[in-house]
């Protein structure tokens, strides 16, 4: 998730990122993440097939990827509680720039933690 901000919207060194569940890898309503040829290419790169079968196993449309049942993208490892993204050295423009040099929503705005925290708590099994 390339450089991220703390709170008060001040350069810190990925402290949030690194130690965050992946609030920002679920789909809320009306979110989208775009997926760029430059995208495509870096993960069949990743995954030695062609840009091609990227697009037949792993995106929706022309634009975007998959999600499983509960919103998460399909790269989200389920198997620990930080650092999940399975493919974070091909991962996305979009997920390499976010949150775009402000500070993370998902800390700042209760309602977008309290939308995704069950999810990930199901993914994870943890008790609520």
């Amino acid at each position: 998730m390339g450089t991220t901000t703390s709170p008060s919207g001040s350069d810190q060194d990925q402290i949030y990122c690194h130690y965050c569940p992946g609030y920002c890898c679920y789909r809320l309503e009306g979110a989208s993440l775009y997926i760029m040829a430059d995208d495509i290419n870096r993960l069949a790169r990743h995954f030695g097939i062609s840009d091609g079968e990227v697009r037949k196993r792993y995106m929706e449309g022309k634009y975007t990827f998959k999600t499983r049942e509960d919103g998460s993208c399909i790269f989200l490892a389920n198997d620990r509680l930080s650092k999940r993204c399975s493919v974070h050295e091909a991962r996305p423009k979009q997920c390499r720039d976010y949150p775009y040099g402000k500070p993370c929503p998902y800390i700042e705005r209760h309602d977008l933690l309290a939308a995704i925290h069950p999810r990930i708590a199901k993914a994870l099994n943890i008790p609520e």
